[in-house]
């Protein structure tokens, strides 16, 4: 059976009305739910997103990324050089186990050297008390070999004093060993030579193997607080020199007092 048409351009009688739009809608049917549409990556992530910069700099940009997938956190595998392939979790947990070890092991050394430093205060304030009851420049040079000895593991030390020469008289040997040393203001450790040693320590400058030169200005005179070990190690050129330093400027106030008191 055929439709019938009443005029020519009119729709069959059996045809579907047509669809109205949502704001059209008969009263009471509700309108379809709108589709979200998907979402775009933005043109610069879209570009590159195969790359490895590209992924790291979305997340840094993006840092409630995995706020909003957590279902990523638990299940992305992250490959271990030790082991089988570990959860995201897990590998952040090791990186900051790691780094918590490192401050750990900062700390204690930290600690350690604190520790040293409170120890050699405490020697260096007994040496100032004895420095200060010794009379003369014979007893400080025996002061002061004793504690280095014994706090330094020292085997030999040189206390040597020199004024300057008058214009036109020859220096001696030792100024001249050690004048461009005067001038320095803080103390010089590390190996030394046969010839300067021997000129400091006698016939015991054959064993040293590392020495400690501290300057000392007592007034118009001026020299080198000489302390050597046969262990080359025992004074480096990297080892700190603060307390050192100390040292010689208490015993160059006390020989300068000493010269003032029998002048």
């Amino acid at each position: 059976m055929t439709s019938q048409f009443s005029g020519p351009g009119e729709a069959p009688e059996h045809a579907a009305p047509p669809q109205l739009a949502a704001p059209f809608a008969p009263a009471g049917v509700p309108a379809p739910p709108e589709q979200p549409e998907p979402e775009e990556l933005e043109p610069d992530w879209a570009e590159a997103a195969g790359s490895d910069e590209a992924v790291a700099a979305f997340l840094v940009a993006n840092p409630s990324f995995f706020e909003r997938h957590p279902d990523l956190v638990a299940n992305l595998r992250v490959p271990h050089p030790r082991g089988p392939a570990i959860s995201l979790i897990e590998h952040q947990v090791g990186i900051l186990r790691g780094q918590l070890e490192d401050e750990r092991r900062r700390l204690a050394h930290i600690i350690s050297r604190a520790r040293e430093y409170e120890v050699l205060s405490a020697r260096l304030h007994g040496l100032t008390l004895a420095l200060i009851a010794a009379p003369d420049q014979h007893r400080i040079e025996e002061v002061l070999h004793e504690a280095m000895c014994r706090d330094l593991n020292a085997q030999c030390v040189a206390l040597k004093l020199f004024s300057l020469p008058a214009p036109g008289d020859q220096a001696d040997a030792l100024l001249e060993a050690f004048h461009d040393f005067l001038d320095r203001r803080h103390c010089l450790c590390g190996p030394l030579d046969q010839g300067k040693s021997r000129l400091l320590f006698g016939d015991f400058g054959v064993s040293v193997r590392s020495a400690a030169l501290i300057p000392i200005r007592a007034g118009e005179r001026s020299g080198v607080l000489a302390i050597g070990s046969d262990d080359e190690t025992r004074f480096g050129p990297g080892m700190a020199t603060d307390i050192l330093d100390r040292m010689g400027e208490i015993v160059g106030h006390h020989l300068q007092a000493i010269d003032h008191a029998h002048a």
